[in-house]
């Protein structure tokens, strides 16, 4: 279904991809790539690379623009999304909405970027018709809000039964808070919208609830699967309501991006209710008057000054409570071995005792009969040691990527094992400083958990990023090679490097010199690798 007509999406659309040409002027400009004009995000991103190679990494980029490790990798994987969905553009293609969409979601990524960085001054402002923006805004974040918690009541209709389903989920303690927060008999309107919004898209609740409500096929396709596309709209709707409950007004591009996210999330529920699949209408939640909106919004920013706003991102799945990896061999000995040192201290204590008894009672006493050492019962399970995410919070570290990928820069092992034993996935592309820096034992460590590698289509940065390195004078060591075997002998990505290797090999055959003659050599040795 088209929301918007072929001629408004592609206006803005260009006004978009104009601010971005102008803006990556500016950018590449900080980081000392001098060009005369902007052009296509692929290029842009080629320059930002070009850029990486000039200053020594990515570490030197984000320190020039103020951004931490994580938000770098966003604003990147961002960019490189955009230029997925729109290497080249030429004025009067046509355009879908899921190219505004992606446009719409690196330019927020830019006015993040531009806050950050003082020294960037270009414009994101994008020209909307005019009207009560602000308002309407408000009441589609309403609507929207308020449609997630009608499904997951629909989906447990009883309040006993949907309170035991939470404290399974979520936990007792966190339950508690949300009745404490919310309104009388109403456990939801006490959660954080990213803790409601994950009731919602959680692989399993989803599945088993509201998978038949997003059948759209026209909708919700930005990604791979409907689930995860509300997904990461939700979030982006999360931090957008961050803003209004801050008491900001939203800005053009937020207020656009979210008029074309709201009938992407709530088109399919409203057929559904028409056809009598479901009793929630998404169209009747965001028709609301002024003084009930206003007092939606003024209890909400109550909210989130008593809980310190929702900082927490929307996941892909719920952290189910009860829920331990598996001891290892280590963990199993170390528990025996408590056990049994217990036991004789248990023992040591009791003669001691009993000796002690023996020496005050006084030679007069009747002959003692042969004493039993009382048995003792264990009154309750031994106390487990603390998960890796326990051991985590002790320390004081959140569990969130950017600590994760900063453990591996700097090759602390102890915080990259209980990553990992708590089960975050990482990436290839965070490996760049390890294997700059040849820190061997935290990239030995990430061999080990390979499986929880979930990037999608690493091979081609981190092979133009290993080439490069080889060119400078970094050799091919064994580790590298073994991160070559893992990630990248796919068909594709060896018909691919095999191509690099012949077209090298053409080029030295053509023009011979030590550098074609290098970067030849360079390229077959890594398809030699793979292959």
């Amino acid at each position: 279904m088209m929301h918007n007509s072929a001629q408004r999406l592609r206006k803005q659309f260009e006004q978009c991809i104009g601010i971005i040409r102008q803006a990556s002027v500016e950018i590449l400009s900080l980081l000392e790539v001098r060009v005369s004009e902007g052009k296509d995000p692929r290029w842009f991103l080629e320059q930002l690379d070009n850029a990486r190679l000039s200053l020594g990494g990515w570490g030197a980029v984000a320190h020039r623009l103020k951004l931490n490790d994580a938000e770098l990798t966003q604003f990147t994987l961002q960019l490189r999304h955009l230029q997925q969905r729109v290497p080249q553009y030429e004025s009067g293609q046509d355009v879908s909405e899921d190219q505004l969409i992606a446009a719409l979601r690196f330019m927020t990524a830019l006015e993040h970027l531009r806050q950050k960085q003082p020294l960037l001054t270009y414009s994101t402002e994008l020209a909307l018709p005019g009207g009560t923006q602000q308002q309407r805004a408000l009441a589609q974040l309403r609507a929207i809000e308020l449609m997630i918690a009608s499904l997951v009541y629909e989906a447990w209709p009883d309040s006993v039964r949907l309170s035991n389903h939470l404290k399974t989920q979520f936990g007792v303690d966190r339950v508690r808070r949300w009745l404490k927060l919310g309104e009388r008999n109403d456990v939801l309107s006490g959660m954080l919208f990213s803790e409601l919004a994950l009731l919602l898209v959680d692989k399993k609740e989803f599945s088993q609830h509201y998978a038949g409500l997003f059948d759209d096929p026209a909708a919700l396709t930005l990604f791979v699967e409907p689930r995860k596309t509300l997904q990461i709209f939700l979030d982006d709707i999360r931090q957008i309501r961050n803003t209004v409950t801050s008491q900001h007004p939203l800005t053009p591009v937020q207020l656009s991006l979210l008029d074309n996210y709201f009938p992407q999330i709530t088109d399919a529920v409203q057929r559904a209710f028409n056809e009598g699949r479901t009793k929630t209408s998404p169209a009747a939640l965001q028709a609301v008057g002024v003084d009930e909106l206003h007092g939606f919004w003024e209890w909400a920013q109550k909210k989130a000054k008593a809980t310190g706003g929702d900082i927490f991102e929307v996941r892909d799945n719920i952290e189910r409570q009860g829920l331990r990896a598996p001891r290892s061999r280590e963990e199993q000995e170390q528990l025996v071995s408590g056990l049994l040192w217990g036991a004789v201290g248990v023992m040591v204590l009791m003669m001691f005792g009993g000796g002690l008894w023996l020496f005050t009672s006084g030679s007069s006493a009747p002959a003692v009969a042969q004493v039993q050492p009382p048995q003792v019962e264990m009154e309750g399970p031994m106390r487990e040691k603390p998960s890796a995410r326990e051991n985590l919070t002790r320390m004081g570290i959140t569990w969130d990527e950017s600590n994760f990928r900063s453990a591996i820069g700097r090759n602390d092992i102890r915080v990259a094992t209980w990553f990992l034993q708590g089960g975050m996935d990482w990436k290839l592309s965070w490996t760049e400083e390890a294997m700059a820096a040849n820190h061997e034992d935290v990239l030995d460590l990430l061999l080990r958990y390979r499986l929880q590698m979930s990037e999608l289509k690493p091979c081609r940065r981190f092979i133009n990023t290993l080439t490069h390195a080889m060119a400078d004078g970094a050799p091919l060591t064994g580790q590298r090679k073994a991160y070559l075997r893992a990630f990248c002998t796919t068909p594709a990505v060896v018909k691919r490097q095999q191509y690099e290797a012949e077209q090298a090999q053409k080029r030295n055959a053509a023009a011979p010199s030590a550098f074609n003659k290098k970067w030849a050599t360079i390229q077959s040795s890594i398809y030699e690798v793979i292959d």
